[in-house]
């Protein structure tokens, strides 16, 4: 199995913004047969060094990854958080 993390820090950090994106990305729920899971979380400390939402998908294998980085609705939230996005961390890795 394939874990797929990713932190989002916003340009715009207020709570309608982080709630707008995790909408969007909530979105894919249903739509990517290879997701086997999928979680989305809003940072709720609020600190300097947090970032905004945390993105956790779970893939049987490395394939299914390359399909979901290419699928139309993982699409429509590519070009939401290119637009809105000041900064983010992945970290891809195989249990």
């Amino acid at each position: 199995m394939i874990k797929h993390v990713i932190f989002f820090k916003l340009k715009d950090g207020s709570e309608e913004s982080v709630a707008k994106t995790v909408a969007v990305l909530r979105n894919m729920e249903g739509k990517i047969p290879q997701l086997i899971s999928l979680e989305i979380g809003a940072d709720i400390l609020r600190t300097e060094r947090s970032f905004d939402i945390v993105l956790t998908a779970a893939f049987a294998n490395l394939e299914d990854l390359d399909a979901y980085q290419v699928h139309p609705a993982h699409k429509e939230v590519i070009a939401h958080i290119s637009e809105v996005k000041e900064l983010s961390f992945a970290v891809d890795y195989e249990l």
